[in-house]
């Protein structure tokens, strides 16, 4: 008799967890990327880490958030192209409203102490879940002397050497390529004791599977394409600053190659500079809503659409921008997927790609850290300044003892006590509210 196909767990059982992950998803891809695998590989084994691994590695190289990417990734294995939307949407919208809400907030009263005091806690444990991403990523996806050299390699090219993110992950991809048995084992190794996960028991009893979803989502990503250039194409020829504000991020959408950070940079100068949309000082305040609240790090793209909206047709007007800033920006992350993962499934197993692949993998590690350190040292450092390899080191000090502690109470819960992230979370929020309230 042939063997039963594994059964997924239902839509509405998936569309929970996503929505958890949606909610708190704080930290930045890192903490974000490091929230997912523990939800769907550790605690439910509905996907392998070599699964994992792969969809992460084809996300890493496209536009865009990608994190927010390989939630759509998995949820379109699992559910088709209504799982897909569900898990990339489900990503955003939390981390949406509530950017929403404290953009109207900030623009009517300026910061909210009380706000504030609460997202800072969230960013203390979040670096503790970062670290603990970094070295459990690091033990199942380097294997071998080669991995690790890459994984080093693409950390100091990042944080010594600040070479373009696509440069890096590319030439990682490169060095697995030329070398398909330094990387036999990295990025696709062995599964954990036990049975398979479901996906990939899934697979391995209907070969077929991937086939059967690969029509539906190139149609999804057609559509996907044409909701995002049709309506852009409308308003550049009405003018105006909804027609900046669809061009500008549209732009944004196809060159934010290595995520938020690699871009920020240029938005500020063009939205403060250029299109005087904001003053350099709202764009920072936006910088720390967006690392603050859940969702990827992008959103802050919807901060400066809400103030653009806001300063030419007020209340609404901001609405109408921040609506129009998510449009624009993460259509095209919903087309990238449905229109490539087909493709990157069926070559799965190739030996080269599966190389090149675990290449990436190894230099996601490094990403990982490379970002890991950036946020650690900018919430445990009140002040950073310019110093060796023209390097922004912090100054020792203007360590915030608050930080630091705040930090080591969710270690002593995450790892002393595993209380799990959701309660590691909220116990370091309220202490961070509670001692900041009390003027600590």
């Amino acid at each position: 008799m042939p063997e039963p196909v594994p059964a997924f767990p239902s839509f509405a059982a998936a569309l929970r967890v996503w929505a958890r992950i949606g909610c708190l998803s704080f930290g930045g891809p890192a903490g974000q990327i490091a929230l997912m695998h523990r939800e769907v590989v550790d605690e439910r084994r509905w996907v392998s880490d070599a699964r994992f691994l792969h969809a992460l590695n084809f996300c890493t190289l496209l536009p865009g958030p990608e994190a927010q990417q390989l939630a759509t990734y998995l949820g379109w294995l699992m559910h088709g192209v209504k799982g897909g939307l569900a898990a990339g949407l489900l990503f955003i919208i939390p981390g949406a409203i509530v950017m929403l809400a404290l953009s109207m907030l900030y623009v009517a009263y300026g910061e909210v102490p009380a706000i504030a005091a609460l997202f800072f806690g969230l960013k203390c444990a979040v670096l503790v879940l970062v670290v603990e991403a970094l070295l459990r990523v690091a033990k199942r996806a380097l294997k071998g002397a080669v991995p690790w050299a890459v994984a080093g390699a693409a950390f100091l090219a990042l944080f010594v050497l600040q070479l373009p993110f696509p440069v890096v992950v590319l030439a990682a991809g490169l060095v697995g390529y030329l070398m398909p048995a330094a990387f036999a084992g990295g990025g696709h190794g062995k599964a954990k004791d036990g049975p398979p996960a479901l996906l990939d028991a899934r697979l391995a009893a209907d070969p077929d599977y991937v086939a059967r979803r690969a029509g539906p989502a190139w149609r999804a990503g057609l559509v996907a394409l044409a909701l995002w250039l049709v309506p852009v194409g409308a308003l550049l020829v009405q003018g105006g600053v909804f027609r900046d504000i669809a061009w500008f991020f549209s732009k944004m959408a196809v060159v934010t190659f290595g995520g938020a950070y690699a871009v920020l940079a240029y938005v500020a100068q063009e939205a403060v500079e250029g299109y005087h949309w904001l003053t350099a000082g709202q764009m920072l305040a936006g910088l720390g809503l967006a690392e603050t609240t859940p969702g990827p790090l992008i959103l802050v793209l919807q901060f400066v659409g809400y103030l653009a909206g806001h300063g030419a047709a007020g209340v609404a007007g901001g609405i109408a921008g921040a609506a129009l800033t998510l449009w624009v920006t993460f259509l095209p992350c919903f087309a990238w997927i449905f229109l490539g993962a087909p493709y990157v499934e069926r070559l799965h197993d190739a030996p080269r790609l599966k190389a090149a692949l675990a290449g990436v993998t190894a230099a996601v590690v490094g990403v990982i850290a490379n970002l890991a350190l950036w946020f650690g040292l900018r919430v445990l450092f009140s002040e950073m300044r310019p110093g060796a390899l023209g390097i922004e080191w912090p100054v020792p000090s203007s360590l915030d003892p608050l930080a630091a502690a705040l930090a080591a109470l969710a270690a002593g819960c995450l790892f002393g006590l595993r209380l799990g992230v959701v309660k590691t979370l909220g116990l370091t929020a309220l202490a961070g509210l509670a001692t900041k309230l009390a003027g600590l």
